[in-house]
């Protein structure tokens, strides 16, 4: 009896392995010849290896209570094929929710997809070309932005052109391209990285990137290398001012501004998601993404104000450690950060709170903040204490949070996690901006004080939070099905 189990078991395995591979077959044709991105509950699944795909559909089980069956993904996909759609990106999670839950109104899969996409089917091109991209600064973040643009990018929105570092050099190259190739957290690159010496250049994926070198912005000629309207992203923090990073907009080719990092004086300070419709992007020339920490709680502030309205609050962000910080003991302009990063704890400030109060208003003067860095290299942890208007019980909040991840406007943002096993590395590559911790969350016997743990890759989710800025204010976004 043990044995038929096993070998039931396992040839239900290969079997499923079989449809998987036909899937992931199909999606990538989707992808490559018509823009057209299939994701599970905001997974990427582009670049993913069959078995990695069922386990997503696995995963489901956390989000809607059940497994999805591959066999409805796959048919669900090859009727997207047949549909007259392009440039969108759909989450067949959400497809295959529904036509579970619709299919008996349908007289097949293709009428159900035609119902279900008619506005993208109806807008197609939503836009008529890519854009150029300029990465200036070339750090964690500017590599894992070119990284993702070009893994998640075919050339048809997004195009990265040019990286700009200190300086340009047959070893610099090498070196830089060896830090595309191998990255210690977020693991090795999934294509060719191949260095052309010669021109200066890197080959990534088929991507010709030019290296540039470049201290003063404004002298940089990004027309003689065939770059222009270009999108700048500014991933050095040196300009934070209007004045510094309008020194970009003086160069050949450049267009728009995002600085990763939060910007002063009145320039657009953008939690995705949260403040990005009203932005004047035929207009205002320059952006920034606010900071990670702002981008994982805004979220979640936003539907908790929303709902039960924020009286007060103090957030207190567990912070990995990052390069501003020194390895053993050393000089540093701040308080405490000279301190060795791997053997400490080190409190430090962070502007989180005000910065959050410029994304929701009405959280003015509400919020204090401050930090902690951890002796963990990436991912981090926000611990909201907040006393809310409305009284309410940890069932209510879990299930306003749970809502919120899997509909409305800010499923990108917010992932819920109900595991009570998951400790920080289980969300190393998370792309969401910020992951609601279910079991932790406590609330009082009045129902008025809530703590919430919000956990968050500080690299890869705020990465991915920038790309999505990118695109909105490039204006190369696709038609989306959440």
């Amino acid at each position: 009896m043990g044995l038929n189990r096993f070998e039931t078991s396992l040839k239900s395995w290969i079997d499923d392995e079989k449809v998987s591979l036909e899937f992931v077959s199909l999606l990538g044709m989707l992808f490559l010849d018509r823009n057209v991105e299939l994701i599970l509950f905001r997974s990427q699944l582009i670049d993913r290896s069959a078995s990695v795909v069922l386990n997503k559909h696995s995963y489901a089980i956390n989000v809607i209570g059940y497994k999805l069956d591959i066999r409805n993904s796959l048919l669900l996909a090859r009727a997207i094929a047949e549909v007259d759609i392009t440039n969108a990106r759909l989450d067949i999670g959400k497809l295959g929710k529904e036509w579970l839950d619709e299919k008996d109104r349908y007289t097949d899969a293709r009428a159900f997809i035609e119902d279900k996409l008619k506005d993208g089917i109806r807008k197609g091109q939503t836009y008529k070309e890519p854009r150029d991209v300029i990465l200036f600064g070339f750090g964690r973040i500017g590599r894992l932005l070119l990284r993702e643009l070009i893994i998640q990018g075919n050339g048809s929105q997004l195009r990265v052109r040019a990286v700009v570092t200190r300086k340009v050099n047959d070893e610099d190259i090498a070196k830089r391209a060896s830090l595309i190739r191998h990255d210690s957290i977020h693991g090795p690159f999934r294509g060719n990285v191949i260095e052309d010496f010669e021109n200066q250049c890197i080959d990534v994926n088929g991507n010709i990137v030019k290296m540039m070198e470049g201290s003063n912005p404004e002298d940089i000629d990004y027309e003689a290398e065939g770059i222009s309207n270009a999108l700048l992203i500014d991933n050095t923090g040196i300009f934070k001012d209007r004045e510094g990073l309008g020194r970009h907009l003086k160069s050949k080719g450049v267009s728009q501004v995002i600085l990763t990092a939060p910007a002063g004086g009145d320039i657009p300070n953008i939690v995705y998601g949260i403040n990005n419709q009203d932005l004047d992007i035929i207009n205002e020339k320059i952006f920034s993404a606010a900071s990670c920490t702002t981008n994982a709680i805004v979220p979640t502030l936003y539907v908790l104000e929303k709902r039960f309205g924020i009286e007060k609050g103090h957030i207190e962000s567990i912070h990995a450690f990052t390069n501003d910080q020194n390895l053993t003991d050393n000089y540093h302009k701040k308080p405490r950060r000279g301190r060795s990063a791997p053997m400490n704890m080190v409190i430090t400030s962070t502007g989180a709170g005000s910065a959050a109060a410029k994304a929701i208003p009405s959280l003015k003067g509400k919020l204090t903040a401050n930090a902690v860095r951890v002796p963990t290299p990436n991912v981090s942890l926000a611990l909201l204490s907040l006393t809310l208007k409305d009284s309410t019980s940890k069932e209510e909040v879990d299930a306003v949070m749970r809502d919120a991840a899997l509909s409305g406007s800010l499923v990108e943002q917010i992932r819920y996690s109900a595991s009570n096993e998951s400790v920080s590395t289980d969300f190393i590559g998370d792309p969401v901006a910020g992951i609601y911790d279910a079991p932790s969350t406590q609330v009082s016997e009045d129902g008025k004080n809530v703590v919430i743990y919000v956990w968050y890759d500080n690299e890869f989710g705020y990465t991915i939070q920038v790309i999505r800025l990118a695109k909105h204010v490039a204006d190369v976004k696709r038609f989306r099905y959440y």
